[in-house]
Parts: structure tokens; sequence; C-alpha cells
């Protein structure tokens, strides 16, 4: 056992040498001018393990992002005129429910210190029979293309950067497929989740916290692939690639040292700003995971 710590610590200190290193080999000089605070994050990055079985990695094979390529790729900036990220409810939903959609935008804007709008919910009365199934156990699914096709591409607000829904049912992507937890079209900056899986199905004060983690975690990623962020093979971080709903609860609601240099070369916020509203927000919502992995970071570059 004495050994297998040795290793690991050896490991752990190479893994953070390594990321050092991948990270200023090319002097990029807005990253370089925040050296300090990137490389007091990257302290607490915690190392991937192995994949189990089912989960994203083992059924994926993607090639890691690199800050270089991320800049290579021309990703979605915002501009003085279209910055707002919106977020659409699509059915009906409760008084709880309303509350938990309202934590997840303030928890959106803080994340990427942008406006972030909750539009008013749009109900899905009139959608066409087609566009509904009814499952085995008497719970109606949505279309999600459908939602994704008609409701939003096309339709973000003028001063908008991105859209994305959040239905209160179910969504399938077709028929041969029993639930998809989401569906987006990055290249026109639109998404679709569903708040029933998060939630298990019903919203109730016993389950809220662990709905809004998980809300707070789709937000995040699926908005983190609209300004262009691919899924994250550096560390454990809220950009991991999820198959199941026990990986996402696995991953931290934390962008890794990576992640967070590709973001803020993007979006160019105060990354102690970002850092001490999130742990603000965290401890309110009393999300104790989120608040420890957090407050390290704020505590690593005080």
């Amino acid at each position: 056992m004495f050994n297998d710590m040795k290793l690991t610590a050896v490991f752990l200190l190479l893994f953070v040498a390594a990321s050092f290193s991948c990270n200023y080999r090319h002097a990029d000089p807005v990253i370089a001018a925040r050296k300090a605070y990137f490389n007091g994050i990257a302290r607490n990055d915690i190392p991937l393990g192995p994949p189990q079985e089912g989960d994203w990695r083992a059924a994926h094979k993607e090639k890691e992002q690199t800050f270089e390529a991320y800049k290579a790729a021309r990703p979605v900036k915002t501009t003085a005129a279209r910055s707002v990220i919106y977020l659409l409810p699509v059915g009906e939903f409760t008084p709880l429910q309303e509350k938990v959609l309202e934590a997840m935008r303030e928890y959106t804007a803080i994340f990427f210190q942008l406006k972030t709008v909750l539009l008013p919910a749009r109900s899905d009365d009139a959608f066409p029979p087609n566009t509904f199934r009814q499952r085995e156990d008497g719970h109606i699914q949505v279309l999600a293309p459908y939602i994704l096709d008609s409701l939003l591409k096309g339709h973000i607000p003028n001063d908008g950067i991105t859209l994305m829904a959040i239905s209160a049912q179910d969504l399938y992507p077709k028929s041969d497929w029993n639930y998809v937890f989401g569906l987006a079209s990055y290249v026109d900056q639109v998404g679709v989740t569903s708040i029933y899986r998060l939630q298990n199905e019903t919203l109730d004060t016993a389950n809220y916290t662990t709905c809004l983690k998980r809300l707070n975690k789709v937000a995040s990623h699926e908005i983190g692939h609209m300004f262009s962020l691919h899924h994250c093979l550096h560390a454990q971080c809220a950009m991991n690639g999820s198959n199941n709903l026990g990986e996402t609860d696995r991953a931290p609601n934390r962008l890794c040292s990576a992640c967070q240099q590709k973001l803020y070369w993007n979006l160019r916020y105060d990354n102690q700003k970002r850092l001490q509203e999130l742990v603000d927000y965290c401890r309110q919502q009393q999300l104790q995971r989120d608040l420890y992995l957090l407050q390290k970071d704020l505590d690593a570059i005080g």
C-alpha cells in the first residue's frame, strides 16, 4: 500500500507539472498576464481516472482540444450588440420548478459573467400531436428536434448570443431511442434539455438541491459547447462528457484550469470576481461539494 501511495503522489506531481508545461508552452499574452491565477487553480485540478463501463470516454474516442486548437477554431464570441444568454422554459412548471430555474439562471450569469435572461414559459399545448408519445409507465415525452428546429433555430433575440430551452416534459430524439437528456445545434447556438430526469421525475424539497446541481452542470456544459469548448480530457471538469446521470453527478461543477483559460481568453471577465461570486452562490444555495472545490481555488489565489 505504501508503494502505491508513493506512486500516486509521484503521478499527481507529474500531472501538475505537465499541466503547467502544456498550459504555457505557447505563451499567449492574454493568458500570460493572468499566469498567477491559472497556476494557482491548476494545483486543484484532479486527474481523470479510467472510465467506468458505460461512461462517455469508454464509448467515445475524442481528441483533446488544446488551447491553441481552441483559438484556431475561431470560437463564438460576444459583441457589443450580442452578448445575452437566453433561457426558455417550455411546458408547465410548478412554483418550485420556477424557483430552481431562476436559481439556475443566476448561476449561468455568474459562470459566464454575462447577462442571462429567463424568458416567460412557452406552452407546449399547440405542439403537433406527432411530437408527443406516452411511455409504458404513463409519462409523456416530447420530440426534442421539434423544439430545436421550430422554437429555437433562428429565434435567438437580437441581443442574444445563445438560446437554451428547458422542457418540463421528458425528451426523446427519434422513435428508436428511449430518451435523451438534451439536444443542441452548436452552429446555431441553440440547445434544449429537460428538467424531468434531473429532478428524478418529480421535484420536491428533498431533491431540490440535487436538481439544482444537475441543472447548473447541464446549463454550463451545453452553453460551454456553444462557446466552442469541446469535451474536456484534461482533468475532472464541468466539460467532461457524460453518458448517464451517474456520470453527470460524479463530474464537478468546476471548470478545470485548461478550460478556464479558453473561456477567459474568449470572454475576458474578471477571474477573481467570477470565482468569488461562484463561492458566494454555492454557499447561499448550500451546494457543499461545489463550495468546497471553488473555495479551494479561491484560497489558492489568495
